[in-house]
């Protein structure tokens, strides 16, 4: 936290200005560590051990440790990142930090075997093929700064384009740029940000709010965390911009409880950015009056909707409410109040920076800027990316991803979690914008992307998002409540076997009412996965209704554990693993597997040391001779 005196002028701010600066080039050289995702490997004492070694070298005065955001690449946790060299280790130990010290700081030598790859060619992070394929713009701070420093921020750029907006722009003018910008919301809708403003700020009423929503809630999504964990004060500078917009006094950070690094390093920035001046009354002499405050939220997924998460503000249960009225004109306690998703926030100060004509050539025709994602599942390059809109799924798999783990097949990608929809390798180089996602069925959504191969079953998958988006539904309309449980049945039907003629088409028919006659957005798009994943891999689920078969080999009920006796050497460790007797066969000869008493635990495959085991999904008449 900094210590500073407030900031009352334009000529303090760039005194302030001038001081970071030099306070952050003071020490020419930084190790820098993600400390926040990274923490759940031992990252926190991988930073406390290379500050003691390199105070133990007498490096301290020439080298600076920094415990920062996300740098990313997740699949590599614990990451540490040197500067100015741009020398990228991964995998790091405790025990890995000595050596680090003696060999690359004192020696300016690289270590083999903690590079990409364990590749020398690929120590530096601009060779690394994860990074030099994305553009990174709003994520351009995290994992470089130490979030908890508002100093480091400015040093870096931090609040400039709000200064610029205070002081040489007016509102309309503020306003003009994001229209003209095409900047659209990054939550999951799309809607241009500049209209949604200009219907708040053209909203009667004497005092109007400003709310950013930071409750993620979709399965394997990250992309609001890191940004709040790594570079807060990026997106406090995007809703004070806003706030100069559509005039409002008050704004509220709506984060949910499970991220407690963010709510911590926000709750920072917010009182650091408060005793600078740069929140509160009069902001540097501009007349502008806006302050922030930290909510938390209970974990609901419903909440993520805007009508229900002003009714949790208020104290109420959330449960979004018919529109309209909408929020911008009658939103937190009857106010006008704009919401706006983390990301979004964090693109204004790059509008205001860059101008609409340059931003806006990032991107497609309709769908400008950039796009974080939070790359998951079956890809080896696993983490945080960002890419122009209109990149192509491949260009985003197999240039940044790094492929298929396995070197297996890539069979689809789930976009915009349980809300959203699979693209199969068909659409492999669509570009993923708005508007080319909506016509495959899926969405953008907040950026999930979860990489599927060709071991994954797409009615399996389908029931997974389904059981969530069901166990999350608030139940305040029928169609929701009802329609998601009755689809939920089908599907648990299906992937045990007593999947009926008709299933596909029911689905197909109750998706479609719960579409159009569910009162939010979240149970309108709650059928996306059934939906897209029957219009692309419809035989899939005609093998499970029809045959009691699953190609993936997934569905448990489906499917045989079966031993190669050709490959099986007899050495009794399946046995020994089997829990329900199911494993017989005298030492050192092939066993078999009775398949009356296999309770497809896996236990078997798990352990088999010449993988002799296999697991198939044969069809009808097998499986009714197992059952």
């Amino acid at each position: 936290m900094s210590d500073s005196m407030p900031i009352r002028t334009v000529a303090d701010w760039s005194a302030a200005q001038d001081r970071a600066k030099v306070a952050f080039a003071r020490i020419p050289r930084r190790v820098l560590v993600c400390s926040t995702g990274c923490r759940a490997v031992e990252a926190g004492e991988v930073a406390d051990a290379l500050w003691y070694e390199v105070a133990q070298a007498g490096l301290d005065q020439e080298v600076k440790v920094v415990s920062t955001g996300c740098h990313g690449l997740c699949a590599m946790a614990p990451v540490v990142l040197i500067e100015p060299e741009e020398i990228l280790y991964g995998k790091v130990g405790v025990d890995d930090v000595k050596e680090i010290v003696e060999q690359t700081l004192k020696q300016e030598r690289i270590i083999d075997r903690l590079c990409y790859q364990g590749n020398h060619e690929l120590a530096r992070l601009p060779a690394i093929p994860f990074y030099k394929h994305q553009r990174k713009h709003v994520l351009r701070r995290c994992g470089r700064i130490d979030p908890r420093s508002i100093d480091e921020a400015i040093a870096r750029g931090g609040y400039a384009y709000a200064v610029k907006a205070l002081t040489s722009m007016t509102a309309e003018g503020i306003l003009d740029f994001v229209t003209r910008s095409g900047l659209r919301g990054r939550g999951g809708a799309g809607f241009p940000t500049g209209a949604k403003w200009r219907v708040c700020r053209e909203a009667p009423g004497d005092e109007k709010y400003l709310i950013c929503n930071a409750d993620e809630g979709d399965p394997g999504a990250f992309m609001d965390r890191a940004l709040l964990e790594g570079d807060p004060h990026g997106v406090i500078e995007g809703m004070i911009i806003a706030a100069k917009a559509i005039g409002a006094t008050r704004g509220i950070v709506y984060v949910r409880a499970e991220y407690p690094i963010a709510v911590e390093h926000v709750g920072w920035a917010v009182e650091d950015a408060r005793k600078y001046g740069l929140l509160g009354s009069d902001i540097l002499g501009t007349g502008l009056d806006f302050d922030i405050e930290i909510r938390q939220g209970a974990g609901a997924f419903v909440c993520g909707e805007e009508t229900a998460l002003i009714a949790s503000l208020e104290g109420f249960r959330g449960m979004p409410r018919p529109r309209p009225p909408f929020p911008a004109v009658s939103g937190y306690h009857g106010k006008p109040t704009n919401i706006n998703n983390v990301e979004t926030f964090a693109n204004v100060p790059l509008v205001i920076g860059m101008g609409p004509a340059l931003y806006g050539d990032l991107g497609t025709e309709r769908s400008k800027g950039t796009k974080i994602f939070a790359l998951a599942g079956d890809v080896r390059n696993t983490g945080l990316v960002e890419v122009p809109m209109g990149a192509t799924l491949r260009e985003i798999v197999y240039k940044v991803g790094g492929g298929i783990r396995g070197n297996r097949e890539f069979k689809a990608a789930q976009t915009g979690g349980p809300s959203g929809g699979c693209v199969p390798a068909a659409h492999l180089d669509t570009p993923i914008d708005y508007d080319s996602l909506r016509e495959l069925g899926a969405i953008m959504g907040s950026g999930g992307l979860i990489v599927m191969d060709d071991e994954t079953c797409m009615v399996d998958m389908a029931r997974y998002f389904l059981t969530f988006v069901q166990k999350e539904c608030c139940g305040g309309c029928p169609p929701c409540r009802v329609g998601t449980k009755k689809m939920l049945e089908i599907l648990e039907r299906i992937c045990v076997g007593q999947g009926r003629e008709g299933d596909a088409e029911e689905l197909e028919r109750i998706a479609k009412a719960v579409q159009r006659a569910s009162l939010c957005g979240l149970g309108q798009t709650a059928p996306n996965p059934v939906l897209s994943s029957l219009r692309h891999f419809r035989e899939e689920y005609e093998a499970h209704i029809r045959d009691k078969r699953c190609p993936a080999n997934v569905c448990e009920a489906l499917i045989n554990y079966q031993i190669d006796v050709d490959v099986c050497d007899g050495c009794g460790a399946c046995v020994k693993a089997c829990p329900s007797g199911a494993i017989e066969g005298k030492k050192k000869q092939p066993h078999r597997i009775f398949a009356e008493r296999c309770t497809r635990c896996g236990a078997c495959l798990a352990v088999c040391p010449t993988k002799a085991v296999f697991k198939e999904s044969p069809g009808l008449a097998a499986h009714e001779l197992a059952v």
